[in-house]
């Protein structure tokens, strides 16, 4: 159940799932005919991240045997001795290990990122120095620009990178006087690889479309471009469509119907230039149409397909400005990625004078378009919408600010632009000033680095070692099992048992699903909750005390979450805390340690 193992086991548990579907093996056997279907889509959807991973294990198989052929040493290992009466444990370092090679790959990719912010930040502002200030302040803001170097497997650690190339792809099209299909094509590709990881793509490119439709609308794009790129993006996403193996959430999200609408209205300019109205009545006669059109057909078409995968994303944004609450937005907010940013954030920001020379960089941009001047730089103007947008983004959705602050690490490349800061490059040298700004950013820039280079660490989780060994050796192979998502997710992989909810949370079904398996933690009788898990399947049910008691904030434990959702038995003792003491008679405790108490439904 070592992490050497996850490589490997990702592989294999893939290629098993893919066959394994087909048969509706035990995995699906306690289902019936239409969940057995839902339930391989749901699956389908999930594993298409674990593609990348698939591409991995095959290097890295490709790797060890080209390595094993030629004599070469990939890995040393050595036994770990645990005492406390713990069985000894082998830990290896080197490519050969799986996990290694794995974290190297990522980081290598991330690697890579670096040196497309140099040549983005390069390009952006004309000058190499802004391709130095764009990596110095990623590097100085490194805590609040990634979470690479804490947690590699995420899925925005395969994603994001493709979005700066996508992102760079998309200033060079602004900015080139003629469109080469080679861009396009690479646009194209960029967009793809960027939303198929991660499900937040699609609101991330969604802001794009909307930057890049308001500089269209105020003259910064001429209609060519603007129906070039509405079309490249159309073409990416019904790619994405099929090769997440015809996830409908996409068709159905407010990225394509903002592509729809956009491309309705390009067709309809000429009808629109007949309007005998001002510039500016047209401006917002066409902001008002993209932004209700957008809106009434992501309703429509999720009413017609039937789609609610992800109703949980307009709740949460609705419960952002609104006293709006239910169980699926309180488990997001009372988490604190998914809260409102942190206030200390833009302390942290203006500590390492990131936000000072930002706010400067866009004040610049504000002024040159305001004074009328012949500004005919577009690709600035869009930079500068895109970064009110993250900004929203951010502040709203805490985990969000990581399109933000490497979008501003970005933004502050134009501090060496000639065309927003020429009259100062007039008076004193490009080099001198950006040298002096880098110089104050070191002063915080080099201490939050050293913070980061202290934290030094090893994992180690015995109480779900323990429980997972006992699953493997002790439990039927077709036993199903309930719980907390991520422990779910550790059983899934190390025990290879099947499960009835897990960490893909835009799917309706399992959000359903994971609300009658989180009953367990309100405040209904053992009676009506284990009758809705005999409805399950499930067989054993892992009990964790802790999320019965902890709460990150007044109003977020998970008995006041059911309070929210279940008024009617508040008040009540929640059931985890009288399991805890006393399962029967509707379970029997068959083991528990420190941290877990698995429980086996009694069925009559």
């Amino acid at each position: 159940i070592t992490a050497e193992h996850c490589l490997l086991c990702y592989f294999d548990i893939f290629r098993s799932h893919i066959t394994h579907l087909f048969e509706n093996d035990r995995h699906f056997s306690h289902l019936s005919t239409l969940e057995r279907e839902m339930a391989f889509r749901t699956e389908m959807k999930f594993h298409i991240t674990s593609f990348y991973l698939v591409i991995l294990a095959s290097w890295y198989r490709i790797y060890t045997r080209i390595m094993d052929l030629i004599g070469v040493q990939t890995k040393i290992c050595w036994t770990v001795t645990r005492g406390e009466g713990l069985s000894p444990v082998e830990s290896c370092e080197g490519l050969g290990d799986p996990a290694c090679f794995y974290v190297a790959v990522i980081f290598m990719l991330n690697g890579l990122m670096m040196a497309l912010f140099f040549i983005y930040g390069t390009y952006l502002s004309g000058s190499r120095l802004g391709g130095l200030v764009t990596v110095l302040c990623f590097f100085f803001n490194h805590g609040e620009c990634t979470r690479v170097m804490w947690t590699p497997p995420l899925r925005e650690s395969f994603s994001y990178p493709f979005l700066v190339l996508q992102m760079l792809l998309v200033t060079h099209i602004l900015r080139a006087t003629k469109l080469y299909r080679g861009s396009l094509i690479a646009l194209c590709m960029s967009n793809v690889f960027f939303m198929l990881p991660w499900q937040f793509a699609q609101f991330v490119l969604l802001t794009q479309i909307a930057s890049l439709f308001a500089i269209y609308v105020v003259g910064y794009i001429d209609i060519y471009k603007l129906r070039k790129i509405i079309y490249i993006h159309m073409i990416s996403l019904a790619l994405c469509f099929v090769l997440m193996f015809g996830n409908s959430m996409l068709l159905t999200s407010y990225y394509a119907s903002s592509l729809a609408v956009i491309w309705g209205m390009l067709a309809m300019k000429p009808r629109l230039l007949k309007m005998n109205v001002s510039d500016l009545s047209l401006w917002v006669i066409q902001g008002c149409v993209w932004l209700f059109g957008t809106v009434v057909l992501k309703y429509l078409t999720s009413r017609i397909f039937g789609i609610a995968d992800d109703a949980h994303i307009g709740n949460l944004l609705t419960s952002k400005f609104f006293s709006y609450k239910d169980f699926d937005t309180l488990l997001y907010t009372c988490a604190a990625e998914f809260d409102f940013m942190e206030k200390e954030t833009p302390v942290r920001y203006t500590k390492t004078l990131l936000l000072p020379v930002v706010l400067v960089v866009f004040i610049a941009i504000v002024r040159k378009v305001c004074l009328k001047q012949q500004f005919d730089h577009g690709e600035l103007v869009y930079h500068a919408l895109q970064l009110l947008a993250y900004t929203a983004l951010g502040i709203l959705i805490m985990r969000l600010k990581l399109f933000l602050t490497p979008h501003m690490c970005v933004m502050a490349s134009l501090i060496c632009s000639k065309q927003l800061f020429g009259w100062l490059f007039c008076k004193v040298h490009p080099g001198a000033v950006v040298f002096a700004v880098l110089a104050a950013m070191s002063i915080q820039g080099s201490a939050n680095l050293q913070t980061q280079w202290s934290v030094v660490g090893e994992f180690s989780n015995l109480p779900q070692e323990e429980l997972i060994e006992w699953i493997k050796y002790s439990t039927k192979p077709d036993a199903v099992f309930a719980g907390a998502m991520p422990t779910m997710a550790s059983v899934k992989l190390s025990a290879l048992r099947p499960v009835v909810n897990h960490p893909h949370y835009e799917d309706a079904g399992l959000r359903a699903r994971t609300k009658i398996v989180y009953s367990m933690y309100s405040r209904k009788s053992a009676e009506e909750v284990k009758r809705e898990l005999i409805k399950l399947k499930v067989n054993y049910y892992i009990l964790e005390e802790s999320w019965c008691i902890r709460r990150s904030k007044p109003g977020c434990s998970m008995p006041e979450i059911w309070d929210v959702e279940d008024p009617a038995n508040a008040g009540k003792t929640p059931l985890c805390n009288l399991l805890v003491k006393d399962s029967k008679p509707h379970f029997t405790t068959v083991f528990h340690n420190s941290v877990y108490k698995v429980l086996e439904v009694i069925k009559e």
